[in-house]
């Protein structure tokens, strides 16, 4: 049993000393076949070399612009203002809550910013461009030259989106390329919105295009459309309770200052009355009766105008930012030398595919 167990374990070793062997013959088997064709590989190899050149030639480099700003953070009813506004109840007053989540969570602010809404209102606002006022609409169609792709289509050519257009008045076809222009702009690899922790409230907007002044104002764009769309949206109970607040005391301080001047007035014209015609008095005595009560009401109206205005700046703003684009910027590209680099190697390493399969394939039909 013994001796049968050595063979085994014997023709087991031979097997495998065989087949290192082999292995290795074949290494140089296929070494010395490839070594007989280096001319071809090299040929080849510089080829691609050759095409990764004129690729890295005819390729427009990408610029990214990156914006960093922190989520502001409800803290609920902590500190004084929680006092303010409890003190804001007890007048009847409702200042607004400053609610956390929402559609201005972290979570959601992604989708927030790639939205219609956000990235239309982007692309109509007006900035200074080459010293010329224009949309970032009219430039996106510049820099991409999309009028010469348009020469067949006649009914484009005269297409515009003016700085400070009546954006009712926009037809069937702008509504169409606006559309089209969000769907493009919003795409992972030009538009990304960035939150590396859900614990951390800082927030990076990337954007990637091929014109360099237009990803810098088309990411500072992004994030104050956000911010305003805040503070539009947010905080509108608080801005409408602060208005009608203002409204009230200016309307009570108006007509307060009229009955201190009717005050006087009445006063003058009593001045050195005769003590039996007290009646005469009581006009100015109504009046300062007016003036006391009317000094009430705007010391409570005032009192809650400013808790209002407290509230109204907690929510104010969204975003604070912490670093912003600046020019030139970070320019995505492969480079010269390695898209030479790369082409020659890929070329080299197909045409190796190609020859080895190529042999391979000659030997099964021999």
């Amino acid at each position: 049993m013994e001796i049968e167990q050595n063979k085994l374990e014997n023709n087991h070793f031979e097997n495998d000393e065989i087949s290192l062997k082999e292995l290795i013959l074949k290494i140089k088997y296929w070494f010395k076949f490839l070594k007989s064709k280096w001319k071809t590989i090299f040929l080849v190899g510089l080829f691609g070399g050759m095409i990764g050149l004129l690729i890295d030639w005819l390729d427009k480099p990408n610029y990214k612009a990156t914006l960093t700003f922190a989520m502001e953070e409800d803290k609920g009813g902590s500190g004084g203002l929680s006092g303010a506004l409890g003190l804001a109840s007890s007048f009847g007053i409702d200042l607004g809550g400053v609610a956390g989540g929402g559609a201005f969570a972290a979570s959601n602010l992604a989708a927030l910013m790639k939205s219609h809404l956000i990235i239309e209102k982007v692309l109509l606002d007006s900035y200074i461009i080459n010293g010329k006022k224009r949309t970032l609409a009219d430039y996106y169609i510049e820099i991409n030259n999309l009028r010469d792709k348009w020469s067949k289509k006649p009914v484009l050519q005269n297409i515009q989106f003016l700085p400070d257009a009546d954006r009712s008045k926009f037809n069937i076809l702008q509504d169409s390329l606006l559309f089209e222009f969000h769907k493009a702009l919003t795409k992972k690899e030009n538009l990304d919105i960035i939150q590396k922790d859900k614990k951390v409230t800082i927030v990076s907007i990337e954007v990637n295009s091929e014109d360099e002044l237009f990803s810098k104002l088309f990411c500072e764009a992004v994030a104050n459309e956000t911010s305003e769309f805040y503070v539009q949206t947010k905080s509108k109970k608080a801005r409408m309770n602060t208005n009608v607040l203002q409204k009230q005391a200016d309307s009570v301080r108006a007509v307060l200052n009229n009955n201190i001047t009717n005050v006087a007035r009445e006063a003058d014209n009593v001045y050195n009355l005769n003590p039996t015609l007290n009646v005469r008095g009581a006009k100015s005595k109504k009046i300062q009766v007016d003036v006391t009560a009317n000094t009430e009401v705007l010391k409570q109206l005032i009192v809650q105008l400013e808790l209002s205005k407290i509230t109204l700046r907690k929510e104010t703003p969204l975003i604070q930012l912490i670093d912003k684009p600046v020019l030139p910027l970070e320019k995505q590209k492969l480079g010269t030398l390695k898209s030479v680099i790369f082409g020659s190697f890929l070329g080299g390493f197909l045409c190796i595919l190609y020859l080895i399969f190529g042999q391979l394939f000659k030997k099964i039909i021999d």
